[in-house]
């Protein structure tokens, strides 16, 4: 009831020695047809020096589009997108014609900044509005307790994201965090600072289903977004919910 005509699949940080057979089994899915999956952002692990014979097998394949490590996991150090390897493989990535969505606390998002401005070849997706909490942009009554992350760093951050033409930022995941009641008006700071700072053409939407369960159902996040975007020109809303993903991942 969602009107979903294509889908995008987004790993799952699977253990890395089943990366492999989730790539296969995506490569799979897409082919079938028999799911609106069409294309797959594969799980990887940057810095590890066997990226790039993981990486390179799956390069002629239409279906896998990009590359994912969640940096915000306890298992990933603060920092590690800049280590020398990492950035290696972020170059290699472009090369091969493949993207990297960053994943990474809010509190880091400065070194995505510097890792898109040391590999510009490559483009990078900011995934969940760079992780933002809905929670830390209320006041400070409606709030209770502290603040998870600084929103005015944030917006900092997202503005100079924004900067670099090989950033897009993925409208996503955002509801997961909210609270117990929650509204629209709840998101609309964070969405509406993004949309700004990124513009029509480079903001792409996502589901994070079953992610957002969290916080709400599929149907919830999605009519809160169309109500946060309403006003916006009928073009750039149908960009965000379609249009740039068909045009970015080169979907068909």
């Amino acid at each position: 009831g969602q009107n979903v005509v294509k889908a995008v699949y987004m790993e799952v940080d699977v253990a890395p020695e089943q990366q492999v057979q989730e790539a296969r089994h995506l490569i799979e899915l897409c082919q079938s047809g028999k799911t609106p999956t069409v294309a797959a952002v594969i799980s990887g692990r940057p810095n590890s020096a066997e990226f790039k014979a993981y990486i390179t097998q799956f390069k002629k394949s239409p279906y896998i589009k990009g590359v994912r490590q969640v940096l915000h996991a306890p298992s990933a150090d603060r920092g590690l997108c800049l280590e020398p390897q990492f950035v290696k493989s972020m170059r290699l990535l472009g090369e091969l014609g493949l993207s990297f969505d960053l994943c990474m606390r809010p509190s880091e998002l400065a070194d995505g900044v510097k890792l898109a401005s040391e590999v510009p070849g490559t483009r990078f997706i900011v995934d969940h509005c760079g992780n933002a909490d809905p929670r830390a942009f209320l006041s400070d009554d409606v709030r209770g307790g502290e603040r998870s992350h600084d929103p005015d760093k944030w917006r900092r951050d997202i503005d100079a994201l924004a900067k670099r033409d090989n950033v897009i930022c993925k409208i996503s995941g955002i509801v997961a965090r909210v609270p117990k009641s929650w509204d629209a008006e709840m998101l609309a700071p964070i969405v509406n600072h993004c949309l700004d700072a990124f513009g029509p053409d480079r903001v792409v939407f996502g589901g994070d289903w079953p992610v957002c369960k969290l916080g709400a159902t599929y149907r919830g996040w999605t009519t809160a977004l169309r109500q946060i975007i309403a006003s916006r020109p009928r073009g750039d809303q149908r960009k965000l919910l379609h249009d740039n993903a068909v045009r970015l991942y080169g979907l068909s």
